[in-house]
């Protein structure tokens, strides 16, 4: 098995970063979605903001 860290082309909302980050580890992506936004609103906006972007520029394609 091959566990590569990708976008998602199927399970996306945004850019596909936390679908496939799901898909990557076998988690569910409405799970890992509700806990990112809520630790990125609850502690600080711009590092999980800037973190986002980060993956969402680094991260390959599936």
């Amino acid at each position: 098995m091959n566990k590569e860290l990708h976008k998602s082309r199927t399970d996306r909302f945004f850019s596909g970063v936390i679908g496939g980050f799901a898909e990557t580890y076998g988690l569910d992506s409405t799970l890992l979605r509700i806990i990112y936004t809520a630790l990125t609103l609850f502690t600080s906006l711009i590092p999980g903001v800037i973190i986002y972007v980060v993956a969402m520029m680094v991260m390959p394609e599936d």
